[in-house]
């Protein structure tokens, strides 16, 4: 009997598992440690969510060093819709729907022009990076997304 129920569970684990991942997109999401396409079969627990890597090696480096890939983590869970954006990242202050930025590619809003305007300067994509999804500011603006019940 109890190898039965242990049976059922880890089937439940898997199936659920197996659901969360399906849910998924990952056209155009790249892996965070290497500029390579994510896969769903190379996956890490973080933050409440998945990351996804192209390769074992890359989810062994960011398993060793997860501040160093963070920036790209926390921006992965917004592009993959695990995480939303609640607040400005910058000022914490509601968005003005009218002002935003694509930052690596994901719609990003803002407050202000003041917030908008210090991404907007960045020289690049890792800059950019580093302003709108860095820990502090991912987590002023972005929140767990809910599951819709049906």
């Amino acid at each position: 009997m109890k190898k039965m129920i242990a049976s059922i569970a880890a089937l439940l684990v898997v199936v659920s598992a197996t659901t969360l991942t399906a849910e998924v997109d990952l056209k155009g999401v790249k892996c965070v440690v290497a500029p390579k396409d994510a896969t769903l079969d190379k996956t890490a627990k973080y933050k409440e969510g998945n990351v996804y890597f192209c390769c074992n090696g890359c989810a062994g480096k960011f398993a060793k060093d997860t501040k160093k890939f963070a920036d790209k983590a926390n921006h992965q869970l917004v592009a993959t819709k695990q995480y939303v954006q609640k607040s400005c990242p910058i000022s914490g202050r509601d968005v003005n729907p009218e002002i935003s930025a694509k930052v690596a590619g994901t719609k990003v809003g803002f407050c202000c022009e003041g917030c908008s305007g210090k991404v907007e300067k960045a020289e690049d994509d890792a800059a950019k990076l580093a302003i709108v999804f860095n820990d502090k500011s991912f987590e002023k603006g972005f929140e767990k997304a809910k599951k819709e019940t049906k």
